[in-house]
């Protein structure tokens, strides 16, 4: 019985040798390879039934430096030469799990997928939406009823661009980085109201030489030289202006409403130091600052983005004066002008236009001594009124029946006559009067050729350069908030 069983142990541990020189030679005893280990395109190999081995493109997991697998039993030595030891073969349970875990990985890559083409393909119905309602309005002129009532598409365009820019920066009254989803909206949306300035165009003549030596002169269309001068340079002032709030993310003050603490009020001494301002508004939130002040960095940096805004609204400004100049004069505005200037502008200005032989604008408003914003408009309004007054009666001679030749006609006005001599004066007292108060509100005549307009291109660039103007005077003006609280403060120290 002792020699059968000795030469059972030998053969068991031949056959146990035998399974150990057909593995990879770097395994070492007792150690369990699995599927993923095995050569699949080893032949010699037999299949197991009810076992597949994993193809090179699937995950392998790596062993660890323990013995036994995490997927495996534990091994008994004594039952390897045993027929119930297949139920422990540690190959045909790892290589189910590994199958579990695979379809597991699958099916989630796969929904993560499919999650993202939903999301991306709800963004683009919410554009086309979006689209739809902007050309819907346009094309009806925002009369719902499609009755033809409604305005024209310059009217619809303008104020679609003062909507939009009402939606974003309406309640955006800090220096701070504009929110991403209303920074995408204004960028998406300008993009599409713009879109139309790139179907207005021009045709210029051009000569062309064709093969045999013949000039011939054709047409060609580019756009037309006021959206091509003007619409990427108020671009430009957009991407500007944008830029100036997003330097603003990490900033030394902050703002509180009044009698409440700052969001900011970890740092000490972060309570609110109430600075009333002369013209303070109780819709501006007010700027707080540290109590010892803005550091010297902080401060070079609100003078630099100060500056920058101010040659941006002078920008701005310029384009949308230049753009109104262009405007024709509706005639329900020239139906309503005096029929005298004199008594349109009052007594004593006109005496003082008249009466000097060199006209001197700021002058004459130190004199007035405007006290309001209100006062500057009506003052404004009868300016203007007096100007082309003037100026019909410089060139009612020529007997022309349109008001759009006056332009033309100022050419040929004598320069000494009177009439002529006071529109000048107007013009110059109006103008000096806008750069004395640059906050002032649009004229009469300025709203009446906004209302009045036909031409898209030039309500476009009216609008845009409009809104691009009073962004960069709100900013300008909460700069100035910042350096008052922040002068006050320090004087307190």
């Amino acid at each position: 019985m002792d020699t059968e069983k000795e030469s059972g142990v030998e053969s068991c541990n031949l056959g146990k040798m035998e399974d150990l020189s057909n593995s990879d030679g770097n395994y070492d005893l007792g150690y369990q390879p699995s599927p993923s280990f095995v050569d699949q395109n080893d032949q010699s190999i037999p299949e197991t039934p009810g076992y597949s081995t994993l193809s090179g493109e699937s995950f392998v997991y790596g062993r660890t430096c323990s013995e036994t697998s995490a997927f495996s039993d534990p091994i008994d030595d004594h039952s390897c030469c045993s027929e119930a030891s297949t139920s422990h073969w540690p190959p045909t349970r790892s290589m189910a799990q590994n199958q579990a875990v695979l379809s597991r990985l699958g099916t989630k890559q796969q929904g993560n997928e499919d999650e993202k083409q939903l999301d991306y393909l709800e963004s683009l119905e919410l554009e086309l939406e979006m689209m739809k309602d902007r050309f819907a309005k346009l094309l009806l002129g925002e009369d719902m009823s499609g009755t033809g009532k409604g305005v024209c598409t310059a009217v619809t365009i303008s104020n679609a661009i003062t909507n939009l820019y009402a939606t974003v920066f309406g309640q955006n009254l800090r220096l701070e980085p504009l929110n991403p989803e209303k920074k995408a909206l204004w960028k998406r949306e300008m993009d599409c109201l713009l879109s139309v300035c790139d179907y207005i165009v021009e045709f210029t003549s051009k000569s062309q030489n064709l093969s045999n030596g013949t000039a011939l002169e054709v047409m060609k269309s580019r756009p037309r030289s006021d959206i091509y001068v003007n619409l990427p340079a108020l671009r430009k002032l957009d991407a500007m202006l944008i830029e100036i709030l997003d330097s603003f993310e990490d900033r030394e003050f902050w703002y509180a409403e009044d009698g409440s603490v700052s969001s900011n009020s970890s740092r000490t001494g972060s309570f609110r130091r109430v600075v009333k301002r002369n013209d303070e508004k109780w819709w501006v939130p007010v700027p707080c600052v540290p109590p010892c002040g803005l550091s010297e960095k902080a401060r070079k940096h609100l003078r630099h983005k100060r500056d920058c805004a101010n040659q941006i609204h002078k920008a701005a400004m310029a384009i949308n004066s230049g753009v109104l100049a262009e405007m024709e004069i509706p005639d329900s505005y020239v139906a309503s002008l005096p029929k005298s200037g004199r008594a349109s502008i009052g007594e004593s200005i006109y005496r003082f236009m008249l009466g000097t032989e060199k006209f001197c604008p700021d002058y004459l408003l130190d004199c007035l001594s405007v006290a309001s914003e209100h006062e500057a408009l009506e003052l404004a309004d009868s300016v203007e009124a007096s100007m082309y007054t003037w100026r019909r009666k410089a060139c009612i001679k020529h007997s022309k029946p349109s008001w759009g030749m006056v332009k033309e006609l100022m050419s040929d006005v004598d320069l000494s006559d009177k009439n002529h001599i006071l529109a000048e004066r107007a013009e110059s007292l109006l103008f000096a009067l806008k750069q004395r108060y640059p906050e002032l509100s649009q004229t009469s005549l300025d709203t009446c050729k906004i209302q009045h307009n036909r031409d898209v291109g030039q309500a476009t660039l009216e609008s845009y350069s409009r809104v691009l103007e009073g962004l960069a005077f709100n900013i300008v003006a909460w700069i100035e908030d910042v350096f008052f609280v922040d002068r006050a403060v320090t004087r307190q120290e």
